[in-house]
């Protein structure tokens, strides 16, 4: 009779386990999840689409999730980089530098917005950046003069849009990072010597030999490095200028909204919010399940 039954698992307990994950998960995320739902049925869609619609809500989704895909491009780039010196040489202090690429998880958010702040302000250590990134805002003009970028980007750097970016860049920087580590240390230097040997040139091994072993990985961080962006609050809040249709993201539109005992409409952008979560979340198990089926090939 055992020999026909299902295989039992070497350790027992899974009926039990398994109902305490699902009821730890039901308590703990789905409960409050759900619970912004319910709010949130209790308005008319009208009132709904006043709520999450409106032209200073709109301007928070263009500045979230805007810089947060412009900060996810450039950690793309420079975390390649920063992964490839951390993998491939070995130069005095690199356990150090190692171990400052994980410093963004481990600070608490509120502390790396007042650092960003104080060192990027008028009067702080990089205050001087500020007319040379105004320059290179007029100078794009120049060759895009139809396109708003001045008020865009800003021609400041803290309390501006500017400021919103390095924000986002610091605190999604270690997804690219770690995502990436795992993947070129697997990655054989034989592959790039076989290549050379063969006569291709170092930008074709890079871009024919290794980018493309890289690139699932690579989506994969830069992913991760948006969502977290999307959904950031503590390091940005101190630095953005908050100024309403330029420079407020929409977690903090949330906090002002629930300030103002206007519950309802809080719960109405946080929907928005956890439905765009949901969605990215979903991307990025797509796109692990892409990279393990690419690396099984």
């Amino acid at each position: 009779m055992s020999l026909l039954g299902k295989q039992r698992s070497i350790l027992p307990g899974f009926g039990l386990s398994l109902g305490f994950t699902l009821a730890y998960l039901g308590l703990i995320v789905l409960l409050p999840l759900s619970a912004a739902f319910i709010k949130t049925a209790g308005m008319s869609w009208d009132d709904f689409v006043a709520a999450v619609a409106s032209p200073r809500v709109l301007a928070s989704y263009r500045v979230s999730f805007g810089i947060a895909l412009l900060a996810g491009a450039v950690n793309a780039f420079f975390g390649l980089i920063v992964a490839w010196v951390l993998v491939r040489y070995t130069f005095p202090g690199k356990r150090i530098v190692d171990a400052l690429v994980d410093l963004p998880f481990a600070l608490p958010t509120a502390v790396a917005g007042i650092a960003l702040t104080a060192i990027y302000a008028r009067n702080g250590w990089a205050g001087g950046l500020e007319p040379v990134w105004a320059g290179g805002v007029a100078w794009l003009g120049k060759f895009i003069p139809s396109a708003p970028w001045a008020d865009w980007l800003g021609v400041k750097i803290a309390y501006d849009r500017p400021g919103i970016f390095i924000a986002l860049t610091f605190i999604g920087l270690p997804f690219v990072v770690r995502t990436l580590q795992p993947v070129l240390e697997e990655l054989e230097p034989e592959l790039e010597e076989a290549s050379a040997s063969l006569g291709a040139t170092r930008w074709q091994t890079l871009r024919k030999v290794v980018f493309p072993e890289l690139l699932p990985a690579l989506i994969t961080g830069f992913a991760l490095a948006f969502a977290r962006a999307v959904g950031e609050y503590g390091s940005v809040v101190f630095i953005a200028g908050n100024q309403p249709l330029h420079s407020e993201i929409t977690p903090l539109l949330i906090i002002t909204k629930l300030e103002q005992y206007d519950y309802r409409g809080a719960t109405a952008l946080a929907v928005v919010m956890l439905l765009a979560s949901f969605v990215l979340l979903l991307l990025i198990n797509l796109l692990q399940k892409w990279s393990r089926r690419h690396h099984a090939v």
